[in-house]
């Protein structure tokens, strides 16, 4: 898998986390039983595991699953978030990252397929997150391409069965690449909040 700068996609999510104001935190995402305030919580210990990961620091923020509990923002988490991210960009432009083994969220893997994983979760819940607060969104190609091939992938391994994160949705081989990628990701590229209130 190719290295990725992804800093541009860093700064798309920051600047889509910047805009969600306090009232739109508790409000519904296209990630089942997630309201905003979680997926942001997510995305900021994902951060902090992927930095980990790339810079080969494993332990307690490389081995713990992302299903081990619901995760909820902090008071500081303004701050916070978009210094993580660019931490998080940093260590993915070494190189070094993308070479031998690392792990996260408790799985050992190639440290090319884990630049692609963090690659699919940003460029997702990137999309997750502008859907669910209402902001336009269009994530950066490089990160956008990196992803769709690790959700291509992982959608034609048997071993994996239906998709990695959920049901392949179909969506038409002419439709944009991110709606191919959220489909593949298992979310319905059309979601909006209405739909679930």
């Amino acid at each position: 898998m190719t290295m990725v700068d992804l800093g541009p996609q860093t700064r798309i999510v920051a600047r889509l986390a910047e805009s969600v104001t306090d009232e739109r935190l508790t409000a519904v995402t296209p990630c089942p039983d997630c309201a905003v305030r979680n997926l942001l919580g997510h995305i900021l210990m994902l951060s902090v595991a992927f930095r980990d990961a790339a810079r080969k620091d494993l332990g307690t923020t490389t081995d713990t699953s992302p299903t081990a509990t619901v995760p909820d923002l902090g008071p500081g988490w303004r701050e916070e978030l978009p210094e993580v991210l660019d931490e998080l960009a940093d260590a993915w432009r070494d190189p070094a990252a993308w070479t031998g083994d690392t792990r996260a969220g408790g799985v050992d893997l190639p440290g090319a397929v884990a630049g692609a994983v963090v690659a699919d979760e940003l460029v997702i819940h990137g999309w997750d997150l502008a859907r669910a607060t209402g902001q336009d969104y269009a994530p950066d190609p490089a990160a956008l391409e990196s992803a769709f091939g690790f959700l291509l992938a992982a959608a034609d391994d048997p071993d994996r069965g239906n998709g990695l994160f959920g049901p392949v949705v179909p969506v038409p081989e002419g439709a944009p690449l991110l709606d191919r990628a959220v489909g593949l990701s298992g979310r319905d590229p059309g979601w909006r909040p209405q739909e679930t209130e």
